[in-house]
């Protein structure tokens, strides 16, 4: 008997709009297969994570190509054909085997989804099901408040792939549409929609339903930063013709009584990670979708999206305390708020300065929310230079005296455990790191292998390996992390370090 396929849909982006069936089904796969472009990131498997249980085999259906140039004999086509094939080959196997083959797709599977590609060529051999799922039309539309079509209307569906004069021309001939697959094209399709006449009247709509959902006129959208999951909509006409608000009736006296409670307010200690959304867990996403003020210092505070129901608190990188007394008073005034911090926010960051502050306001709640370390990311370019015992130390000298400092070093070192080093220099201090590595090299070997991530995430990110004698101190500045692997740590041809878990 050969398994069972499945392509669910999982509705456009909130774990909650996924339908009853689609979870159960999830929750009961054996196998559980999505697509993903180049960087691995799965949004599919995002929404489905929720539903997914332990010990299911994933299955990445990882995109060889998205809009980069293949060298694929078939060119791009044919480098998505021969993908289809394998991945089709690869879900077969396990439906041979007997296996229950549930493949995640956002928004409705058979609605521009990546399911399809699949079902074309397993479900004829197959017992195979497609289950809807609310699509990102829908979503938009809800989103909007506005309505897609009524009565005798008719609604047109455009990839914004489409030429311009093709798009401009089905938009001068229907009542409302719905224009997917903005991304690049998104100048193509605004000067289209303004072709038509109809540019005042659309609206783009992006990630609807999601952390990120955004909302605004189309005509008032920055083509810069526009993502492939992005809708222009043309509503309903309709949507115009609001029937009138009865008039109200008087209000009643109010009624002498209590005063009602305080909204209550919190402070969750947001880790952003060392740079971009992809580096933003999901729980912190969330902290900050919810939140009504943002507080931290200015740099960091800028990394989140700006949404206008919220109000930012940019400071200096030096007024901790005052800034987690802020958040707190804010908070107690019933206000939702995020402090943010780069990274961890519980590694040399915002968490303890709140914690701290807290002990004057016991009556509003705090929380911490982690996020991805400058140490870890550094270390996952660079290979796997923490595979050991390792510790972490700043040189910042500025809350806590140098001789502190250096005592650490010299510790750490005696004890052969690698180091990740943070704040290694700044404008203002410029000598501790050259007294750091003399430090370290009264214990360690001079060809002790050396990392330095400098901006790790960014677009000007750079990963260098040196040695322990050759470290420059002169190239390194506040933007870097540093890791001083242990006796035992490696260099491979490749340029990859990594630290043995095994200690001889």
């Amino acid at each position: 008997m050969s398994g069972r396929l499945y392509g669910v849909g999982l509705g456009p982006g909130d774990p909650e709009l996924v339908t009853v069936k689609t979870a159960r089904l999830i929750g009961e796969a054996d196998v559980v297969a999505y697509h993903a472009a180049r960087h691995g990131r799965s949004i599919a498997r995002s929404i489905a994570l929720p539903y997914m249980r332990e010990g299911q085999v994933e299955e990445l259906l990882q995109y060889p190509v998205t809009t980069e140039t293949t060298d694929h004999p078939g060119g791009y086509q044919g480098a998505l054909d021969d993908f289809y094939a394998g991945c089709a080959a690869r879900l077969a196997a396990h439906l041979d085997a007997g296996r229950t083959v549930v493949v995640l797709s956002e928004g409705d599977p058979l609605f521009y989804g990546s399911y399809m590609h699949m079902h074309k060529r397993l479900a004829h051999r197959y017992p195979t099901e497609v289950v809807p799922g609310v699509t990102s039309v829908s979503a938009a539309s809800a989103v909007l408040g506005r309505p897609l079509v009524e009565r005798d209307e008719v609604l047109t569906v455009l990839p914004g792939t489409l030429p311009g004069e093709a798009l401009a021309e089905r938009l001068r001939g229907t009542d409302s549409a719905a224009v997917m697959k903005l991304g690049r094209s998104f100048t193509k399709v605004r000067d289209a929609f303004a072709e038509a006449g109809r540019l005042d009247d659309a609206w783009y709509v992006e990630r609807a339903t999601m952390g990120g959902e955004r909302v605004a006129p189309l005509k008032d959208v920055d083509p810069e930063g526009v993502p492939y999951f992005s809708l222009a909509l043309l509503s309903s006409p309709a949507e115009r013709a609001f029937v009138p608000e009865p008039v109200p009736e008087p209000a009643p006296e109010p009624v002498p009584g209590p005063a009602p409670a305080a909204a209550a307010g919190e402070v969750v200690v947001v880790g952003l990670g060392p740079a971009g959304r992809p580096w933003l867990t999901p729980e912190a996403q969330d902290a900050l979708a919810t939140a009504t003020d943002l507080v931290g210092y200015g740099p960091y505070v800028d990394r989140v999206e700006p949404n206008p129901r919220q109000r930012r608190h940019r400071t200096d990188n030096r007024v901790e305390a005052e800034r987690a007394r802020h958040a707190l008073e804010l908070a107690g005034e019933g206000r939702r708020v995020a402090v943010v911090s780069s990274g961890d926010p519980g590694v040399f960051a915002m968490a303890s300065a709140v914690l701290e502050a807290a002990a004057d306001f016991p009556d509003v709640p705090v929380r911490v929310v982690p996020g991805l370390t400058a140490a870890q990311v550094v270390a996952a370019r660079a290979g796997a230079p923490l595979g050991h015992d390792h510790c972490v130390i700043s040189l910042s000298d500025i809350l806590k005296p140098w001789e502190v400092v250096a005592e650490r070093l010299s510790a750490a070192a005696r004890a052969d455990l690698v180091l990740a080093i943070y704040n290694p220099a700044s404008r203002s201090r410029t000598w501790q790191l050259s007294a750091a590595r003399d430090l370290l090299l009264e214990h360690r070997d001079p060809d002790t292998p050396v990392v330095i991530g400098r901006a790790v995430g960014g677009p000007d990110e750079s990963v260098t390996v040196t040695s322990l004698g050759e470290l420059d101190p002169a190239a390194v500045d506040m933007r870097c992390l540093l890791i001083v692997g242990s006796s035992t740590t490696r260099v491979t041809g490749a340029g990859v370090v990594y630290t043995p878990r095994r200690y001889p």
